[in-house]
């Protein structure tokens, strides 16, 4: 796995939480690994978006963002009323292809769902991924409602034949309720993919030095991680 594509069932789930952890895990298992964000939306100039946020919790990433957009808006809709360019799947294929030529580990990390729209051609990540032959992480919420929109995405995935890889949690809270623990259970059913690891609410806000070292303990192996899925859930719902 040369590149992967890390998605999320909706906004504000914990993608670039996420992204973070399995940058740093990686690091850690001694990869070189390239970081890119196609479109920033919702940050001006100067501040700081997620592919810096990424790094700056990850540590020895080398970090890209291909366009940048001014209102938190999808990225089609920002690029249309900000005048700039839009940002295109085959763009975003050719740049993760040349950051792969060099790094070990290319992580593309998306804005919003899959099929979040890039430009007024309707060309999304899932195109994106589609042209890269690369698998895709989907990063869920814990919670009620979570399940609908993993199945939707897995079937998405299905349907444009794209390698779903396994959900992750992108942010597990510290009192789980009974929807959140009975999840850990039905999102990989309702994926047809494995679960590779849960984020403890609030990683975002360690200080780097801590983040890094606890990154792969909330990431399975295939994440570069010790994360155990069955024995995460076993602790968290008494089986």
């Amino acid at each position: 796995m040369t590149v992967l594509v890390i998605t999320g069932t909706g906004t504000e789930v914990g993608k670039t939480v996420t992204t973070a952890a399995v940058a740093a895990a990686a690091v850690a298992a001694g990869l070189s690994v390239a970081v890119l964000k196609p479109a920033q939306t919702g940050v001006v100039p100067g501040e700081r978006g997620d592919a810096d946020e990424v790094a700056r919790l990850a540590g020895a990433v080398t970090s890209v963002e291909l366009a940048r957009y001014p209102e938190p808006l999808a990225p089609a809709t920002a690029a249309r009323r900000s005048g700039l360019a839009p940002v295109r799947p085959q763009e975003v294929a050719e740049a993760a292809g040349k950051l792969a030529a060099a790094h070990d580990l290319v992580l593309v990390e998306g804005a919003g769902g899959l099929l979040v729209r890039f430009d007024d051609e309707g060309g999304t990540l899932a195109d994106a991924a589609r042209l890269l032959d690369a698998p895709v992480l989907v990063v869920a919420p814990a919670g009620l409602g979570t399940l609908n929109t993993t199945e939707l995405t897995a079937r998405e995935l299905r349907f444009r034949r794209l390698d779903l890889l396994g959900v992750v949690v992108g942010s597990w809270p510290d009192e789980p309720d009974l929807a959140s623990r009975c999840n850990l259970a039905d999102l990989p059913v309702v994926a047809g993919a494995p679960l590779l690891g849960a984020l403890p609410g609030g990683a975002g806000r360690l200080p780097p030095s801590d983040f890094r070292a606890s990154a792969g303990s909330w990431l399975a192996p295939r994440l570069w991680g010790t994360w155990d899925a069955e024995t995460f859930a076993a602790e968290r719902t008494g089986g």
